[in-house]
């Protein structure tokens, strides 16, 4: 960050007292339960939206979205409970209606001073969201605490820190933007539906796959030596024309008929990031991503549900074989990895985790997460779109994350490595 004399300076922020918001009515007490989907993913997703206003503009920001979620918990009433163990060990929520926790703070500086909010960046954005202090774990955090930042120039940015237990980034987005109709007094669009036991495991479970995406990878090339280094994170820009031609270049060798650009960019990311952390030819990489399963399931599942509807599916093979062959192969072996995904294959993934209670392991693996679909960008409570929204922090290493960028259409690809794999890595996004 840089102020106006172009000296380096420091984001200061001052948080006032955390305070707690219940549910404006009284809403359903008792144990809430999460599917298998649900409990992989229990991680803290930090996010923040970017929004402009006049020179007072934002005096009333923190009142006025405060008693909007007072009204909106009564429909998301979960996020308004504590999550605990069940006595089957799993991940379960007691709807006590102890509230989510709500910030208010203030910047020392103007919006335009932060610097780049396009990448993450763990310590300048961090502060603009609440840290539960004392927090040791996610059952010692609220599914749901809210940030309401002041800056100097009229702007604020609400930063959220949201158990990815609770929904994936669809139905995040959904509570976000039900969020900003009842700040703007509006009905809400799309009413959560919240009864998850229509993802129960089967009895007796039927596992028809083989489920790799939980395989140990053994780490033959040393990777842990490299990640000592300090890591470096980079966000990088694929604007429309350059997303065709990663797409001729798939389909150069006359090997396929057709791909996405989703498939293309991945296969592309997959292959540089290989080649980046120096894998030995024979060291078997994996590549995991999550597909939307609402639609696929058999029946669908219904609009506004409230919890994971995503899948992790996984393609795998060398590193030497990944990086020999043309991108056509890893575009394949990303379609592959598409196609697998029906109705079947989600309930013999939920029906594995009940009988093996295993997660996703990501020693050599690459996750992507895609978030280039989701329109976190049209969220308004009141004062216009925001002008910037994204995540604070990638969760793990292994993470790539694909983000919307401007109305054209723009992916931006997000990502840390260690500092020579990222040098390596940026040569080989010049296409």
């Amino acid at each position: 960050m840089e102020n106006c004399n172009g000296t380096a300076s420091e984001l200061i922020v001052k948080q006032g007292e955390p305070t707690l918001v219940v549910p404006a009515e009284e809403t359903q007490k008792g144990l809430y339960f999460l599917s298998n989907l649900d409990q992989n993913i229990a991680v803290i997703v930090r996010t923040i939206y970017c929004f402009r206003s006049d020179k007072e503009g934002n005096e009333r920001a923190g009142k006025v979205l405060r008693e909007a979620l007072e009204k909106v918990l009564i429909h998301y009433h979960p996020l308004a409970g504590r999550l605990t163990i069940s006595a089957e060990g799993k991940l379960i929520v007691d709807c006590n209606g102890e509230g989510a926790i709500f910030v208010e703070a203030e910047a020392n500086c103007t919006l335009d001073e932060i610097g780049d909010t396009a990448k993450p960046d763990p310590v300048t954005l961090g502060k603009l969201v609440y840290d539960v202090p004392g927090a040791r774990n996610i059952l010692e955090m609220p599914p749901l605490v809210a940030q309401v930042t002041k800056f100097k120039c009229g702007g604020f940015v609400l930063g959220l820190g949201m158990n990815h237990c609770m929904f994936d980034g669809l139905g995040a987005m959904e509570f976000v933007n039900s969020w900003g109709e009842t700040a703007r007094g509006l009905p809400i669009t799309v009413k959560p539906f919240l009864d998850r036991s229509i993802l129960k495991a089967r009895n007796p479970p039927k596992i028809r796959y083989p489920h790799r995406e939980f395989a140990e990878i053994e780490d033959t090339s040393n990777t842990k030596e490299l990640y000592k280094e300090e890591m470096q994170y980079r966000s990088f820009c694929f604007e429309p024309d350059m997303l065709q031609n990663l797409k001729k270049k798939a389909l150069e060798d006359g090997v396929l008929e057709k791909c996405s650009v989703f498939e293309a960019l991945s296969a592309f990311v997959w292959r540089a990031r290989t080649k980046a952390l120096s894998l030995q030819p024979e060291q078997q990489t994996k590549l995991l991503f999550a597909v939307d399963g609402r639609a696929k399931f058999n029946p669908p599942l219904p609009t506004g549900y409230f919890g994971n509807g995503i899948v992790l599916t996984n393609s795998l093979c060398q590193a030497g074989e990944l990086q020999g062959k043309p991108l056509s192969f890893a575009v394949g072996l990303v379609q592959k990895a598409i196609k697998i995904v029906t109705d079947d294959y989600m309930r013999s993934a939920i029906d594995y985790f009940e009988v093996t209670r295993a997660g996703p392991s990501l020693a050599c693996t690459l996750l992507i997460t895609t978030w280039s679909r989701l329109s976190f960008h049209t969220t308004d409570f009141g004062w216009g779109e925001p002008v910037l929204s994204g995540p604070v922090a990638l969760p793990e290493k292994e993470v790539i994350l694909f983000l919307s960028h401007g109305k054209e259409r723009s992916i931006n690809v997000l990502l840390g490595l260690p500092g020579s794999a990222m040098t390596i890595f940026q040569e080989l996004m010049q296409i």
